[in-house]
Formats: structure tokens, C-alpha cells, sequence
């Protein structure tokens, strides 16, 4: 279940780091998150849907392989963008 356009703008706008951005690893690492929420939700209520669970999964290891990234390049951001989202972190 894609986000709609206007949870994704939102999302954008808090966690974009300059006034163009809509690819940092930031903002994508954001939605991803929220796409996952999503899926979670939805994987509560319908058990054996085993594509949208393989979605998941694949959204999961590409949050994951981002937040890796981020924390290799700039711990600060790292660290700042796990507390908003309130994600476990690596260290």
C-alpha cells in the first residue's frame, strides 16, 4: 500500500534537510518508515497475505541498509533522524 501523496509531502517536509530535498537518505529512510507502519498494520489484519509480507520484508532490509549508510557518513544525522522515528539503533 503505496503512501498517498499528501502523507508523503508531509513527511517529506519534516524530515528533508534543505528546501529542494526529496531523496536524502533522510527523507527516503522517513517513508519507508511510514510504509512500514502501514504494512504492519495491514500484515495484523490479513495473515496470510504473503506478497504484501515479502513487501515488507524488502522495505525492512532497505530501511535497514539506509540507516547503515547514514550512520557510516554522518553519525549526527543518524542518531537526530532514529530519535524522531523512534527506531532502535545500531550502536
Amino acid at each position: 500500500m503505496p503512501l498517498s501523496k499528501e502523507q508523503k509531502d508531509r513527511v517529506i517536509k519534516k524530515f528533508r534537510i534543505h528546501a529542494t530535498d526529496t531523496g536524502s537518505a533522510e527523507v527516503q529512510i522517513a517513508i519507508l518508515t511510514e510504509e512500514i507502519k502501514q504494512l504492519t498494520t495491514h500484515m495484523k489484519e490479513h495473515k496470510h497475505d504473503f506478497s504484501s509480507r515479502l513487501g515488507l520484508i524488502k522495505k525492512v532490509q532497505e530501511r535497514k541498509k539506509l540507516l547503515t549508510y547514514l550512520r557510516r557518513e554522518n553519525l549526527e544525522s543518524y542518531e537526530k533522524l532514529t530519535k524522531a522515528l523512534k527506531l532502535k539503533t545500531l550502536i
